[in-house]
């Protein structure tokens, strides 16, 4: 299916990805303890609490909880053995409608990247694009690797299914003609006077947030930088990965369903991108074999 956080329709015959950058990659927290974590903290908090208890873990699984400490948990990984990378999404084109790039003849789009954030100069991570056939895999590769160890709980996808919904972006703000710019700027006026309930531009009508593939980028921690292939050509935004889906910041996203309580809407895959942000993948329009580039907002 077209999910994050796989299973992956990934060939019995065809090697995993795995990450060769030299970097530290014994110590972390164990893939399996973080699950863990999330298993206990979501059943505690969904049972019904004892007589006189209050909601949330009990005693014991609090003990539990903070057992599941980071450490040297793979002693004998040295900074330059592969170590699987983790699957992030995949997505067929019959599923989600605006899905571009890629050779003409792949269907499928994969994504993988390594959940340590020390790739090149300073903290950058490496994330992996895979075009495929999907006719082509007879056997799938049942038993799907993951490293032990990761270097943040937030690059630990939960498996999530997907519901593509089409909506209609508009470019942000500051990329918007100035004749324009100032007009909207006029419309919605100074952000500290208007109540909350109001429509804004920025919020409500320019970018959605979450996940998503196409639409425009925002640019609200860094400002608009050109994004231009190593050929020249500018590029456009392929897939936005994001920490939450919604919030009450921007209310008129939030799927019906989930108007009344967010309930599931906020971090459904618990994916945690920088702080709290989206991680936007640009790829050429020209020739999708050329590298792509990354934005962290």
């Amino acid at each position: 299916d077209s999910s994050v956080g796989g299973p992956m329709l990934w060939p019995s015959d065809e090697p995993w990805p795995v990450c060769t950058h030299p970097h530290k990659r014994s110590s972390g927290e164990r893939i399996e303890d973080v699950r863990l974590k999330r298993r206990i903290r979501a059943e505690a908090w969904r049972r019904t609490p004892e007589p006189g208890a209050g909601p949330g873990p009990t005693d014991a699984e609090r003990e539990l909880l903070a057992s599941l400490k980071r450490g040297r948990h793979a002693p004998w990984l040295a900074n330059t053995d592969p170590i699987p990378l983790l699957a992030v999404a995949q997505l067929y084109r019959k599923d989600v409608p605006d899905l571009f790039g890629g050779p003409a003849d792949c269907d499928l789009l994969q994504v993988f990247w390594c959940p340590f954030d020390a790739h090149g100069t300073g903290h950058q991570l490496s994330l992996h694009l895979h075009w495929r056939r999907s006719a082509d895999v007879l056997e799938v590769l049942a038993d799907q690797p993951e490293p032990v160890v990761v270097g943040a709980p937030g690059y630990v996808p939960d498996p999530c299914v997907l519901h593509p919904e089409q909506v209609v972006e508009h470019q942000y703000m500051d990329l918007l003609p100035d004749r324009l710019r100032r007009r909207m700027e006029k419309w919605e006026g100074p952000e500290d006077e208007r109540e909350d309930e109001e429509v804004g531009y920025r919020s409500d009508l320019s970018i959605a947030p979450g996940w998503k593939v196409g639409g425009f980028a925002s640019w609200h921690v860094t400002d608009p930088v050109p994004m231009d292939c190593e050929c020249g050509q500018p590029m456009e935004p392929l897939l936005a990965v994001a920490s939450y889906e919604c919030d009450s910041s921007n209310g008129s996203w939030v799927p019906l369903e989930d108007q009344e309580t967010l309930e599931g809407a906020i971090g459904a895959t618990s994916v945690l991108v920088g702080r709290d942000g989206t991680l936007y993948v640009f790829v050429c329009p020209r020739d999708p074999g050329h590298p792509h580039r990354l934005s962290v907002q």
